[in-house]
């Protein structure tokens, strides 16, 4: 992917106009992308930061049916669930893999209810279930998870969910609509939207963050898939519209593998605020989450609350021997999830359903809000039908559900260096092969190799040192201490492919490191 060259296109051809122009690149902008450039329709993606920057890097990495919706009596949303998880397994064998989950069992009814509850959830998956679920004694639930707490432990029910890599598969997805002609932009903002004089959108304007270039667009339609700010740019349609979004806080916190101590995760459906609890293990480290807090004002840095900070230790620390510590946590990060609230703004934010809403304005402006990673796919599938009617386009039908993502490579072994670049690792190894320097690491505590910096320069738009480090690589979220060292010499490899300054790299190490510093507890 060309940066450049997507925007010398643009500058070349101002009266183009595009079937679909998608505002927003997270998981469900660049699903539509995918689902417009491979029925056929000329997409146009626009990200007003980079891929992935917001709520869409920042999952508990689970693909996931959700076992909360299930005890809600959501069964439609759960059947959807399972069966999206059961294709994204399909189409990205490089990113989504099979994982155990153990939730620990310490009252005498929990064993034959949350048995039950996990067959329903067995068979509904059907044939794209990941493998049955089943009891467990207090022996093999701790051989398991050897750092469990033992005190009053009866056993265990043991189930299997997917689990992903949240900001590679945005950048996958990305590659994708461009594989099939879509083109993909990050760091342009939509600052505008123009009108006919019936006032029925016909285009927009955006500018290059990078530059201030101002670009006029022309569009037949047009889709608000901005997430969190999805209200935002309803106002540039029409600005005194009503909010159709409900923002709540998920916050993280990532610590070393030593505090489960094997490959099966925790899920505990029960906390003091009804919120699910999750200890998992991801790149070696375990991911600890999550919180549900409202929250008033959409940004694209939410930073944790102490409280929920203190939750997430003291839940924790309540079902494993080993308690985690402040001192233990190496990361911790904080999402917003955009839920929509059609039926008023009043209800409590874990009860509010995570389905998706579509809608269209009086001035063909579609809007997507809600949903999931889980069922990107679907969701997408849906908006690109509903634009197919505003649009007046000839009807295509949706070739998502068996569409390969690039990079997709069967049988990937997820112990395996660079696993996650999938079909693209030869190319990275081949890189690494003719300047033998870039198979150094970047650090001794991570994985990444100076060459990866390379890559995703060359072939995934990585504009700056944020991008790499947390979302080509998720050093940011695994180990904010060890991110802020690796940010130099980062910012020298990038700055040599994009022919920058001695003072650009001071500037992003600068940025880089005050930015990290909202990921550390001290």
């Amino acid at each position: 992917m060309k940066r450049e060259l997507f925007l010398e296109w643009l500058r070349k051809q101002p009266d183009f106009v595009w079937d679909v122009v998608i505002i927003g690149g997270g998981a469900t902008g660049l699903g539509c992308a995918v689902d417009a450039a491979t029925r056929g329709f000329s997409t146009l993606l626009l990200e007003q930061a980079d891929f992935a920057k917001g709520t869409s890097s920042r999952s508990t990495k689970l693909v996931h049916g959700g076992v909360r919706y299930l005890a809600q009596g959501d069964l439609s949303l759960v059947f959807e669930a399972l069966h999206e998880r059961g294709l994204l397994m399909q189409n990205a064998p490089h990113l989504v893999k099979n994982q155990p989950f153990i939730i620990p069992l310490y009252e005498w009814w929990e064993g034959p209810f949350y048995n039950i509850g996990m067959k329903v959830y067995d068979l509904m998956a059907g044939k794209l279930g990941f493998g049955p679920s089943q009891k467990l004694n207090k022996e093999e639930t701790l051989q398991a998870i050897p750092n469990l707490d033992q005190k009053g432990l009866i056993g265990g029910v043991i189930y299997y969910d997917g689990q992903f890599d949240d900001s590679r598969l945005a950048v996958n997805l990305a590659q994708t609509a461009v594989d099939h002609g879509a083109v993909v932009l990050n760091y342009v903002k939509v600052t505008a939207l123009s009108k006919d004089h019936f006032g029925i959108l016909n285009g927009l304007t955006a500018r290059d963050q990078e530059s201030g270039e101002m670009l006029p667009i022309k569009a037949r339609t047009i889709i608000n898939a901005t997430g969190i700010f999805t209200d935002q740019i309803r106002h540039l349609d029409e600005p005194q519209s009503p909010p159709q979004l409900v923002l709540s806080q998920g916050v993280h916190l990532v610590v070393g593998a030593d505090f489960l101590q094997g490959e099966s995760s925790i899920m505990i459906p029960h906390t003091d605020d009804g919120r699910v609890l999750f200890a998992v293990p991801w790149h070696k480290k375990v991911i600890i989450g999550t919180t549900d807090t409202p929250v008033s004002e959409a940004t694209l840095e939410p930073t944790a609350r102490q409280e929920e900070i203190d939750f997430l230790l003291t839940a924790s620390a309540r079902y494993l021997k080993k308690d985690p510590q402040p001192a233990d946590v190496l990361s911790i990060f904080a999402g917003l999830r955009p839920l929509a609230a059609p039926h008023g703004l009043n209800a409590s934010t874990k009860d509010i359903s995570r389905r998706h809403q579509i809608t269209v304005s009086r001035s063909g402006f579609i809007s997507v809000t809600g949903g999931k990673w889980t069922t990107y796919r679907k969701m997408a599938q849906e908006t690109i039908d509903q634009a197919i009617l505003v649009g007046g386009f000839e009807e295509k039908e949706c070739v998502t559900k068996n569409l390969h993502i690039h990079g997709y490579r069967l049988n990937t072994n997820f112990e395996e260096p660079l696993y996650y670049y999938g079909d693209d690792r030869p190319q990275i190894e081949e890189l690494i092969n003719e300047k033998t320097d870039l198979g150094q690491p970047l650090h001794p505590d991570l994985p990444y190799l100076k060459g990866e910096v390379i890559w995703s320069v060359r072939h995934e738009m990585a504009r700056n040192i944020e991008d790499f480090l947390a979302r080509r690589s998720r050093a940011l979220f695994l180990d904010a201490r060890a991110s802020k060292q690796m940010a130099e010499p980062v910012a020298r490899l990038m700055a040599a492919e994009l022919n920058k300054s001695k003072n650009w790299i001071e500037q992003q190490v600068e940025q880089f490191n005050k930015l990290a510093q909202n990921y550390l507890l001290e």
